[in-house]
Parts: C-alpha cells; structure tokens; sequence
C-alpha cells in the first residue's frame, strides 16, 4: 500500500503553507469564474463556500470552453486551477478566456497551464508537487482563497487557515474523536455503497469531497445528495426495493451550524421515512469558528473514512488506474 495516510496528514502543513503565500496583486473583482476538474475542481467550490459572506460571487465551472456569454459581458477574473497543469478541460476552457481578453489568474505545479501563464504573464500561485491532486487539497483552495485576496474579493484568512491547519493536525491523530467516527463510518460502510447527505452550503459541498474521495480512494461507487432538494425527488427512490438498499447501502448525514433551521427538521422526518429502506450508518458535525476550519472538519473525517474503507477491502487508495486509462485513450483518438 502507498501512504495516501500520510498525505491525508499534510493536510495542515498544506494549509500552513497556504498562510504564509503572498498573494500577487491582480486588480479589484467581485465576480470570479473558476475553472477546475476533479481534485482542483473541488477548490474552487470550497473557496466559492468561503467567500459566500464576502459579497463576491465564485461560480464553478468543470469542463471545457467556450466562455459563458455572462463572462463576456461581465468580463469577471477566471482563476484556472490544475494541479498537474496538464488537464485537458482546464486548458481548453483558459484557452477560451484568453482568446476573449479576459483576465487569468492560476493555480499550478506546473505543465502546460504554467507554460500559458508564463507567455500571458498572468498571476499566479504556484503549489508544490508530489502528491495526487486529491490529496493536495490544502495547497489548491489555500491558493484559489489567496487569489481571491490579492483580488480585494476576500479579506485576508491568514488566522483562519492557520486554525484549520492546527484542526487538521489534531483530528487526523488515532486518538482523536474524528479518527474514531472515521473508522466506525468505515466499518459500517463496508460492503455498501455509500451515499452522503448534506444540508447547507459547508456540508453539501464536503459530501462532493466525500463522495469523490470514496471513488477514488476506496475504488467503489458513491453518490451525495443535498437537503432540502432530495426531499422532493429521491426520498420516494426508497419505496420499491427495501430488501437490497437495506442490505446493500448506507447514508452518512454531514452537518453544519450553516444548515437552515427547517434541514433540522426535515432530516428528522426524512430518516424516519426512510431507515427501514436505508440504513443512516454515521452523522458528522462540523467544527471549528471559521467557514474553512468547519470545512475542513468535515473533510478530515472523510478522507481518512475514504482511506480507512479501502484498507478494509484491500485496496490500494493511491493509484487511479481507469481514470489513466481514459486519458491514453482521448489522446489515441
């Protein structure tokens, strides 16, 4: 097995790291279009999360150009993340903000999106290397909320990545509370295919995280679904086939202070409509003062769940070998 655990681990020195950058000076903007897949994808939807308060508007886009006919009129800053600088939507997608003269801001280790930031002589955040994209969480939002800083989008978060950061540390130690949610979650997800629940805007942007990191890591299928929405579509998806989804998933309920008062209730009624169909085998509750500690309280316990199921069933949580394949084959044809 490959040390995705100590990866999980860096999530504080990441963040740390993320305190100390020094954001470039790259105008004044209230409304930011990012651009991310997969692993840097999901920075931009924890940093639209964080600068909800703010007043400025982060929407995310995940997949290739051309620019919304919005952009073009509002003309707002596109920050383009790609960890390994070399996605193919990414680069597809600034490609097209530059051909429009919009202004670009990344994030990168590298590859062809440095390459263009270079010759464009955009402002950047470059992140440090050697690790899966997934795991380089801290590095990736740390970058796009420091981006948003030297945007005058966002007041500067040097103290609340600097709590994240001391939140991580202490939660993924064995001995914490958060390691042994983990590994209880883990225990009871075995064998199920997971569904997570959130309710607000921190804990339904961490189910993504969650869901995407038990595809990843653990190798199995997941979905997430987000209250109030779920109660008007998929609580009726439980009526049919009790005897399989009881035996063969499982609900994980993510929670936050954010969440409406009415989610309260609502996920009361929802679980006692649905339990004898579907087993609710964990709740997390977030913690912490800041929106990104609180984020990434419910993030830690994700990841190492991710990671704790995939050592149950004996799967390497690094290697992502059928996404690799997908991408060979788009380069054949």
């Amino acid at each position: 097995m490959t040390d995705m655990l100590g990866q999980i681990r860096s999530l504080g020195d990441q963040l740390r790291w993320a305190a100390e950058v020094e954001p470039p000076h790259i105008g004044t903007f209230s409304e930011v279009l990012f651009a991310g897949m997969g692993g840097s994808g999901i920075a931009g939807d924890y940093a639209a999360v964080v600068a909800g308060p703010s007043g400025t508007r982060v929407t995310v886009h995940k997949g290739y150009g051309p620019m919304p006919s919005w952009a073009i009129r509002v003309r707002p800053l596109v920050i383009a993340a790609s960890y390994s600088g070399n996605t193919e939507e990414t680069l597809d997608f600034v490609t097209s903000a530059a051909e429009s003269g919009l202004p670009v801001a990344t994030v990168t280790t590298g590859g062809r999106l440095a390459e263009l930031t270079a010759r464009h002589g955009w402002g950047t955040i470059p992140v440090p290397g050697g690790l899966q994209p997934r795991a380089a969480a801290g590095y990736m939002i740390g970058a796009v909320v420091r981006l948003l800083e030297g945007a005058k989008s966002l007041d500067d978060h040097r103290l609340a990545f600097l709590e994240a950061a001391e939140l991580a540390d202490r939660m993924t130690q064995e001995s914490s509370d958060a390691w042994q949610r983990a590994d209880s979650i883990a225990a009871a997800l075995e064998g199920r295919i997971p569904i997570i629940y959130g309710g607000g805007p921190i804990s339904s942007v961490v189910a993504q995280r969650w869901k995407t990191q038990i595809n990843e890591n653990a190798k199995v299928p997941a979905w997430y679904s987000v209250l109030p929405e779920l109660d008007h579509n998929e609580i009726t998806g439980w009526e049919t086939l009790p005897a399989l989804t009881r035996e063969h998933l499982g609900i994980v309920l993510l929670r936050d202070e954010t969440d409406h008062d009415r989610v309260a209730k609502r996920i009361a009624h929802t679980r006692k409509l649905t339990e004898e169909a579907v087993p609710w085998v964990g709740e997390v509750r977030s913690s912490g003062s800041s929106r990104l500690a609180r984020l990434v309280s419910l993030t830690v316990v994700g990841d190492l769940a991710s990671w704790m199921l995939a050592t149950r069933l004996g799967v390497d949580p690094v290697p992502v070998a059928t996404i690799e394949k997908l991408k060979r084959l788009l380069v054949e044809d």
